[in-house]
């Protein structure tokens, strides 16, 4: 096993891309999902919803969370050099457990089948204009405060 950062588009179906998957990898993913599911659960157990009613505690995971990823992406491949079991256990695992889009999807049936489909519309369609926009800010905010500019951006 190398010291090279892990590259995350590995296709599992091309033998020589499977060995950058070892069983620590995953156990990383694992526990930093099972730790970030655990945050989330706390949160949705303090701000539970009816399901007519806007999924706050679901809102409150996803933005904040994907602020922390667009912080991450920054720190570890802008910033600087991350060791290569950190995207996976933060990014895919602690960040990846916390967020969660799946609850979002049902938040949204959950509201237009309990006969409020202008709450479920609110939700469907602000939670990823809002997520998206913390990513951009949460990427912004990191290279302000950390220096960083861009290549590209010159």
């Amino acid at each position: 096993m190398t010291d090279r950062p892990i590259d995350p588009d590995v296709d599992l179906h091309v033998p020589a891309q499977r060995a950058e998957v070892s069983g620590g990898v995953l156990a990383v993913i694992a526990v930093g999902g099972a730790l970030g599911a655990l945050a989330r659960y706390g949160v949705q157990t303090v701000m539970p919803a009816g399901p007519a009613d806007f999924p706050w505690a679901t809102f409150w995971v996803n933005v904040p969370g994907c602020l922390l990823i667009g912080v991450l992406m920054v720190v570890i491949t802008e910033v600087r050099r991350a060791h290569r079991l950190v995207r996976p256990f933060l990014g895919v695992g602690v960040l990846g457990g916390y967020t969660t889009f799946s609850t979002y999807t049902d938040g949204v049936r959950q509201a237009v089948e309990a006969g409020a489909p202008v709450t479920g519309l609110v939700y469907l369609v602000g939670t990823p204009l809002a997520a998206l926009a913390a990513v951009v800010v949460g990427m912004w905010l990191t290279r302000r405060i950390a220096g960083v500019t861009r290549a590209w951006a010159k």
